[in-house]
């Protein structure tokens, strides 16, 4: 059985990671308002993705016989005046997404609860890869300056991303 503390804020987490993928998801409908239909599947993908880790804190939970409580997920943003100022707020809110997981990893490093530091260990790996995706696209926004053909060049880059299985590899 997993210690309420622990179950509590495996419960915020499942929240949050919810919001996310709502998040993601008003992005891409922003996106596909401005006919940028790339980074309108990339972040569609995203939204799944996230979705994806919220059931994952869910299924443990419910695996490790804690309670779980389902809470209304936050009205995300819904719109953005650049795509750079788009993911310069994804980069950002996988910062926080990221202390988030650490912050998880810390309460079940001090409930001795390794069954939930371990599995914590994926997520924790998972936000290297977050952030790093978000700042790359940031950066590379950025080159693209003002340029509309750059821009339509890397929105046809963006729509090139594959669907991720979300488990982890063995």
């Amino acid at each position: 059985m997993i210690k309420e503390s622990v179950a509590e804020a495996i419960n915020k987490q499942i929240n949050a990671e919810m919001y996310s993928g709502y998040l993601y998801l008003s992005m891409a409908v922003d996106f596909g308002e401005k006919n940028l239909d790339g980074f309108q599947h990339w972040m569609r993908l995203q939204a799944e993705e996230e979705l994806g880790h919220g059931m994952r804190f869910l299924d443990y939970l419910q695996e490790r016989g804690g309670h779980i409580e389902l809470q209304a997920i936050e009205k995300p943003e819904i719109q953005w005046d650049t795509p750079l100022e788009a993911f310069e707020f994804v980069y950002q809110h996988e910062c926080k997404v990221t202390g988030m997981i650490n912050d998880l990893v810390d309460l079940a490093e001090k409930e001795k609860d390794r069954a939930t530091v371990n599995m914590l260990q994926w997520f924790v790996d998972e936000q290297v890869e977050e952030e790093d995706s978000a700042n790359e696209i940031v950066q590379k926004l950025k080159m693209v300056g003002d340029s509309p053909s750059a821009l339509m060049m890397m929105n046809e880059k963006m729509a090139q991303r594959p669907m991720e299985s979300g488990e982890p590899e063995e």
